[in-house]
């Protein structure tokens, strides 16, 4: 009887020994994410976008007012950043107004919903900020991107202010978006409807997320031609006519656009005024400036 009882004790110490296994834990997969990746024609560079994209993704306030906005990319944004993106490209918006006759609050909704306000993968690696594909007619530089399709060809541009104006040529060229300008400027309730109808984009909610945009931040205001006329014109910009500066009349701000190897720094310099207050002029949140660019001097 003690033999039995001495083997049964020996054997519940053998069994608990060899079931106090530490437990693993797993985690679970996260929810489907929507393709990031930009590849250079012939070259792989998924990860200078990927970083890309995390560096944007930083540059985010603390706030819980935020905007998801996909178009040719899915981004989180504040809106604080969407606010700095349409102080930036607001002058040059209402510069492709006046010259080619599309209002600049589509053309600012646009840019903000297809390139995330410039934090969007295709926009940080290819300056593309309407999402515009090649086509047959394009000859200049491309990525390659997940669109619609696997490896859909894109335009790739050398910085920002050659996208807005191939996005002004691109509408007014051939015959596709004729029927939009027949239309009121103002109206830009029936813009959005109309581009979607000409095939600008496949997404069957593209008019009510421009328009809502448009509504939202009320980017209609520039469509009355009254707001940022002081702003150096965008053929300027693109002729090089950098590093000017430019006061218009004794009660305007004295402006500066951004020329090759400036930096706010040396700016600053130039002017004897801080780095936080040109910051603060120009709405801009973190260091970067870009060729082109006017700055707010005081």
């Amino acid at each position: 009887m003690i033999r039995i009882s001495t083997l049964l004790i020996t054997l519940l110490f053998f069994v608990s020994c060899h079931t106090s296994k530490s437990v693993i834990q797993t985690t679970r997969k996260g929810s489907k994410t929507y393709n990031s990746e930009v590849r250079a024609s012939g070259k792989s560079s998924s990860k200078k976008a990927n970083e890309n994209v995390v560096n944007a993704k930083n540059s985010e306030t603390k706030t819980s007012e935020t905007q998801i906005l996909e178009a040719t990319t899915r981004v989180k944004v504040t809106n604080e950043i969407i606010l700095a993106y349409i102080e930036k490209y607001k002058g040059v918006a209402q510069s492709n107004m006046e010259k080619y006759g599309i209002p600049a609050s589509i053309i600012l909704g646009q840019a903000i919903l297809e390139s995330g306000s410039g934090t969007g993968p295709l926009c940080l690696y290819a300056n593309n900020h309407f999402g515009i594909k090649c086509h047959k007619d394009w000859m200049g530089a491309s990525v390659k991107y997940d669109d619609d399709s696997i490896d859909e060809c894109f335009r790739k541009y050398d910085n920002p202010y050659d996208s807005f104006r191939d996005h002004a040529l691109f509408l007014t060229a051939g015959s596709r978006y004729s029927q939009l300008f027949k239309l009121n400027k103002t109206d830009y309730k029936a813009w959005a409807k109309g581009l979607k109808d000409a095939g600008y984009a496949t997404d069957s909610q593209y008019p009510s997320k421009l328009i809502g945009l448009i509504e939202r931040f009320q980017l209609n205001q520039y469509d009355g031609g009254n707001v940022e006329k002081k702003v150096v014109s965008l053929d300027e910009k693109l002729a090089g006519k950098t590093g000017l500066e430019v006061n218009y009349q004794n009660n305007d701000p004295i402006r500066y656009v951004v020329s090759k190897g400036d930096t706010l720094y040396s700016i600053s310099k130039k002017y004897n005024i801080s780095i936080e207050d040109i910051k603060k002029n120009n709405n801009i949140l973190d260091n970067s400036i870009s060729i082109g660019q006017s700055i707010i001097i005081k």
